[in-house]
Order: structure tokens, then C-alpha cells, then sequence
């Protein structure tokens, strides 16, 4: 598995065979690090490289707004990632309100790459749960359980 993180490249050449993005919730630090938790389980899987949108070097000091350069290549670094991944894991984690990982649902509800984790306590759990139904989308409860019934633990 290779993770690849912003502000590295996300040129195709780099990836393997399958890309996954790990869209969700970050809230500035608020939400628990489970894209670290998904980066562990793929470990042992060659054939992946996962695109992890949680910046080590992120400056919360930072404004977000499009005149900022750091901020202005980390959006456009998401959304290349978003484009070219094969699936997305949208993870929606309870206690937080997620709005850009709600934006990331709407843009890619009709892509057939979303998988969505969305525990009890999400802020908006009932509209996530209708765009689901609407678009086909698969709905966990559990990120394991996501995890395990997308990508086994054999190796593709």
C-alpha cells in the first residue's frame, strides 16, 4: 500500500492498482484521526494507494480563502484526488458537522465510487441516509465493517 498525502503529487504513475480517497470529517483536528485507522488496515494491501486529504503540516492558522496558496492547493489537491480515485470512503463522524464532507457527498452521489460510514450522532444522519437510498450508495453504521465487506483482508 502507498499513502500519499497533500502537498505530494497525485500524478496516475504513483498509484497502484486501486485508489481510494478518504473523504470525511477532519474539522480542524475535531474529529478522531480514523483515516489513521484506515491507513493501518490497508497496509498489508500492495495493490493500493490511498489518498489521505489530512495534511501533517496543516496550519490552522491558515485562512481559508482562495487568495491563501496553501489552502488553494489543498482544495484542488482534494478534489484531483476525488477525480481520480476509484472509490471514495466518506466517513462522517459523530459529534461534528462536516460541511465540506457533505459538498464531497453531493459532488460524487451519482459516481458509483462513494461508500458511506455514518454513525449515529452525526449532525445530519437522516439527509445522509436519504441521498444513500436515493443513489444507491452503500451505508455502514461501522467503519470495520465498511472496511471489511469492501476490501477483505485478502489480497486482490
Amino acid at each position: 500500500m502507498k499513502t500519499i498525502q497533500p502537498p505530494h503529487s497525485i500524478a496516475k504513475h504513483h498509484h497502484r492498482k486501486f485508489t481510494v480517497f478518504l473523504a470525511g470529517s477532519i474539522e480542524m483536528g475535531k474529529a478522531e484521526n480514523w483515516q489513521q485507522k484506515v491507513c493501518a488496515y490497508f497496509e498489508g494491501k500492495p495493490d493500493y494507494t490511498v489518498l489521505n486529504p489530512r495534511r501533517d503540516d496543516w496550519d490552522s492558522s491558515w485562512v481559508q480563502t482562495f487568495e491563501n496558496a496553501q489552502f488553494y492547493q489543498q482544495v484542488n489537491w482534494e478534489l484531483t484526488a476525488l477525480e481520480k480515485a476509484d472509490s471514495i470512503i466518506l466517513y462522517l463522524c459523530a459529534g461534528t458537522q462536516s460541511p465540506i464532507s457533505l459538498l464531497e457527498l453531493g459532488l460524487y452521489a451519482h459516481s458509483g465510487k462513494l461508500l458511506i460510514c455514518c454513525p449515529d450522532g452525526f449532525w445530519r444522519k437522516g439527509n445522509v441516509e436519504v441521498v444513500a437510498e436515493r443513489y444507491g450508495i452503500p451505508l455502514y453504521e461501522d467503519l470495520d465493517d465498511l472496511l471489511e465487506k469492501n476490501y477483505p483482508l485478502e489480497s486482490v
